[in-house]
């Protein structure tokens, strides 16, 4: 079982290894949910949502400014 993982202009194939929730994921890349936004599957999901064989999952980085 695998999915997708996208961030900026970085595209991999990542093996699931039991149940992966998109937290799991984000604390294994050591990114933090104030400062991505998560997708799945083209859809923005909270953080507790699982991740599935064959999805596909996007970070996307907030900019802050001022």
């Amino acid at each position: 079982m695998s999915f997708t993982l996208k961030i900026k202009d970085q595209v991999e194939e990542r093996a699931i290894d039991g149940d992966l929730t998109i937290k799991d994921l984000l604390d294994d890349l050591d990114l933090s949910s104030e400062t991505m936004v998560s997708k799945k599957n083209g859809e923005i999901v909270i953080e507790e949502e699982t991740i599935e064989d064959g999805d596909e999952i996007e970070f996307i980085q907030i900019i802050y400014g001022g």
